[in-house]
């Protein structure tokens, strides 16, 4: 990380993966007046909710400056339809990666931990394949994926950005669709509102 830091083709991303649920209310504390105080409402499903219940989404933490004082405060996010797997993990991947190459960036320092959609043998494949094909072209993004160690979520710095953005979109006293609440999530992290990505037919 210290070299790549240096490294102006190169960046260094953090990803992870979490779920928005539109029912389950966050811890939060909270200033509040006497006579007026904040209260979370706790919302039921009801019959005929056209809408999930939460929606799962990737994301990837930028970081930017020199490795003893960085800089993290730019996100990627693309929500998904259904869940994380690895077809939609390299899907994922191949966004990012076309995203950085248009910043003319060439190598990608991805920080991730041991879920079975980033060890799968389906995404060291694809990531083989992909940096085959960057090399052979002279063009594209290089993955390098360096894992965390297991049960250790807090080596992760894109976590605490989840749990102050869950407490940040929360309705309290109201039900969000889920369009409402994806659109919330990417305006607070500053991010467009992207397509879903979903599984093709090949693989679902």
């Amino acid at each position: 990380m210290a070299w790549a830091s240096t490294q102006p083709g190169w960046v260094i991303g953090f990803v992870d993966e979490v779920w928005w649920s539109r029912f389950a209310l966050p811890r939060l504390s909270a200033w509040q007046g006497k006579d007026q105080p904040v209260r979370l409402v706790e919302q039921t499903w009801q019959k005929g909710d056209p809408d999930p219940k939460a929606l799962a989404c990737y994301g990837v933490l930028w970081q930017q400056g020199p490795i003893d004082d960085p800089i993290r405060k730019q996100m990627s996010l693309r929500f998904v339809t259904g869940r994380p797997v690895s077809a939609i993990t390299t899907q994922f991947l191949e966004w990012c990666c076309t995203r950085l190459q248009a910043q003319n960036k060439t190598s990608w320092l991805l920080i991730w931990d041991n879920a079975s959609f980033h060890v799968s043998k389906m995404v060291r494949t694809w990531i083989r394949e992909h940096n085959s094909l960057v090399k052979a072209e002279g063009k594209g993004v290089r993955i390098l994926p360096l894992f965390l160690p297991t049960k250790s979520p807090w080596l992760n710095p894109i976590e605490p950005k989840w749990v102050h953005a869950k407490r940040n979109v929360v309705e309290h006293d109201g039900l969000l669709t889920a369009k409402q609440l994806a659109a919330r999530v990417c305006a607070y992290f500053g991010c467009s509102y992207e397509p879903h990505l979903v599984l093709s037919e090949k693989v679902s």
